[in-house]
């Protein structure tokens, strides 16, 4: 996939002094544990010593950091009474096995074709496993994955381009919350095995995948393919690395014989300007170029025998892009610091008649094409041409039954060169010869699912996938055997994933009681920024304030009560004997405690009243003669208006008030 260039460049030759001693010589497994577990650590269990060091912590307990101990400590087994450790293994102290460099595998069988017509590819793979490198031993050399082209018969016509369905599955996909049409887009300044997508009506382009479907066109004009999202040749025969050419008639392998050039230059003006025909370009031409000699506001044009304009038609000028026309596409191009210009491969698979719409004088139109020809022999008899069985193909499959074909091709009868098809009558093609080969069972081998998401996102999850030990027996049948019958090691079924730490989070604690206990309020509580494990908390910075919990919600627990009059107690009577009044305090009060104005008056209670208090009629002591006081002359006033019932008066006219 294009990663691995950095390898073809060679590390310069430097002489190195290693070390002559194995370092579990130099430290023995208790002075291993001491550098792990602190000065008072030690060896603790004496077994596989090689696979895992196990070793005393400061709580004297039993643990291992689950990796071995060095080369060269010492070990033992029960074949095996003094040892050492040689790559995880107990061998006999002061030997080493002998080096085994690896060697390659069979290859898999071909698995499935990336396309169903146009020139897909499918890949094989093998493994570094017989034998696998031990002992130091050097890895296989070669590649590890084969391609090989499949499904080369053109698409039926009419079907949709490859990397334009690629780019409509994104159709029903929101892109930055909106929905698109998308077409694909080749312009410049993009990789070509990228998905780059335009936006239809929009006047922006993306990149929808780092990589097209393998066996995609690099471009157009291109039997190149993209394989791993690099471009890879393929020849004129479809086959991938291929050295097989078009000559100049697009006759895969052809000498160029079978058609002649047409060149001309055509500078014929109008006066008042309008259509003028240019040249005809016959069914079947090849390599088709039309070219202005200098900049003009005139334009090429292109129509069928029977006046339908393709391009530029009608007075209307179309915007340069491929248009698809006659079995072909021609490539409309008008920079603005360039003459305009119309190309195309071919074949075209009509006749046609370029035009240009003249709009000032011509100042000429270049135009060159390669039409096929009719060869004669001898004589003027015309060489004939018949269709021929090639020579059958290779396998398809190494094992499990492919297909070998034999193709069918348009030859010359007189030097049985391959002329393209159409000089051999279609209604009389034979069809493609077709054998099965290699109908032998595969060898077992490990069938390896994809990985499931893992289980976390962060702070270490778990994933898995299905491993399989199967063998294929037919093109399209597989059967199952148990694992002893897969030689290579198993591969590994589960795995840890996203082991990396989770990044702080907001953890809210629980809501508070709605405050007041009526109408409007608000819940609070409390947010902190907790790492993952919620066992530290952070400052709040630490956390991403766009995500922050909300502290403070409204709430409400029904209406309150409307404000009510509230009286006190009646105060003491103003009078000590007979009539008085006697005073409340009344107020308008809600439901808080709080003074309000809104009590309806026509309720109030009243906040004054009359009172009464009886009169003390014990005779009054000797000790004080009850007399008017000298002064006072309205006492018979005070009596014949009812006031000696206040204090005042009955005191001053006490005489005159006395048994009243």
């Amino acid at each position: 996939s294009g990663r691995g260039t950095c390898l073809d460049n060679e590390p310069p030759k430097r002489d190195f002094l290693y070390p002559a001693v194995a370092p579990g010589q130099v430290y023995d497994a208790d002075e291993q544990c001491r550098f792990q577990y602190g000065a008072t650590s030690r060896q603790c269990k004496y077994g596989e010593v090689c696979r895992e060091l196990w070793c005393l912590s400061k709580s004297n307990r039993c643990v291992t950091n689950s990796i071995p101990a060095a080369e060269g400590t010492l070990c033992q087994t029960g074949s095996i009474e003094k040892g050492w450790c040689y790559q995880g293994e107990c061998v006999p102290f002061g030997t080493w096995p002998q080096s085994v460099d690896g060697g390659w595998g069979p290859w898999s069988m071909w698995g499935e074709c990336s396309r169903t017509c146009g020139g897909g590819v499918s890949s094989s793979i093998r493994h570094c496993d017989s034998p696998a490198p031990s002992g130091g031993g050097k890895y296989c050399l070669g590649e590890r994955k084969r391609y090989r082209s499949c499904n080369t018969d053109p698409c039926p016509s009419g079907a949709r381009d490859f990397r334009e369905k690629q780019c409509a599955d994104f159709d029903n996909m929101p892109f930055r919350g909106k929905y698109y049409n998308w077409k694909p887009y080749t312009g410049g300044g993009v990789k070509p095995c990228a998905l780059n997508c335009l936006a239809e009506g929009y006047n922006f382009y993306t990149e929808r995948a780092p990589a097209v479907i393998d066996g995609t066109q690099c471009n157009a004009d291109s039997l190149d393919i993209c394989i791993n999202g690099e471009c890879k040749h393929v020849g004129c025969d479809n086959i991938l690395g291929s050295d097989a050419k078009e000559d100049r008639c697009r006759v895969c392998g052809g000498d160029g014989s079978t058609c002649e050039a047409i060149e001309g230059f055509f500078n014929d003006s109008l006066p008042r300007g309008g259509y003028m025909e240019v040249v005809q370009i016959p069914r079947g031409s090849v390599h088709i170029e039309i070219r202005e000699v200098a900049m003009s506001k005139n334009y090429i044009a292109l129509k069928s025998e029977e006046d339908d304009y393709y391009i530029n038609g009608a007075w209307t000028i179309d915007w340069p892009r491929k248009f698809d026309v006659a079995g072909t596409a021609f490539h409309y191009k008008r920079p603005t610091d360039e003459p305009e210009s119309l190309e195309a491969l071919g074949p075209t698979s009509e006749n046609l008649i370029v035009m240009i719409l003249l709009q000032e004088q011509n100042l000429g139109i270049k135009y060159k094409f390669n039409v096929p020809i009719s060869r004669t022999g001898s004589g003027d008899n015309e060489v004939g041409f018949a269709w021929n069985h090639l020579p059958w193909s290779e396998c398809s499959a190494t094992c499990a039954g492919g297909v070998q074909k034999q193709e069918v091709v348009c030859k010359r009868l007189d030097d049985s060169s391959i002329v393209q098809n159409n000089y051999c009558d279609p209604d009389s093609k034979p069809p493609e010869n077709q054998r099965a080969c290699n109908t032998e069972p595969c060898p077992p081998e490990w069938f390896i699912g994809d990985w499931s998401e893992c289980s976390k996102t962060c702070d270490g999850g778990m994933r898995s996938r299905t491993v399989l030990c199967i063998r294929k027996i037919g093109p399209s049948e597989e059967e199952t055997l148990d694992a002893a019958n897969c030689l290579t090691h198993r591969p590994v079924e589960k795995e840890p994933c996203n082991n990396q730490s989770c990044p702080p989070q907001w953890v809210a604690l629980d809501w508070s009681e709605c405050t007041p206990k009526c109408g409007p309020g608000f819940k609070h509580r409390i947010v902190l920024c907790k790492s993952s494990d919620l066992l530290k908390t952070f400052p709040a910075a630490q956390c991403q304030d766009e995500n922050k919990p909300p502290v403070r919600i409204r709430c409400s627990l029904g209406r309150c009560p409307p404000p009510r009059w509230v009286a006190g107690d009646w105060g003491q009577c103003s009078a000590q004997c007979g009539l008085g009044q006697q005073m409340r305090t009344v107020q308008c009060l809600s439901y808080t405690g709080q003074a309000s104005s809104e009590c309806p008056e026509t309720l109030r209670p009243p906040s004054m009243q009359q009172c009464e208090s009886k009169c003390d009629s014990t005779p009054i002591s000797n000790t004080e003669e009850c007399k008017d006081v000298n002064k006072v002359a309205y006492c018979p006033l005070v009596l014949k208006f009812k006031f000696c019932s206040r204090a005042y008066f009955r005191q001053m006219c006490c005489k005159t008030c006395q048994g009243h």
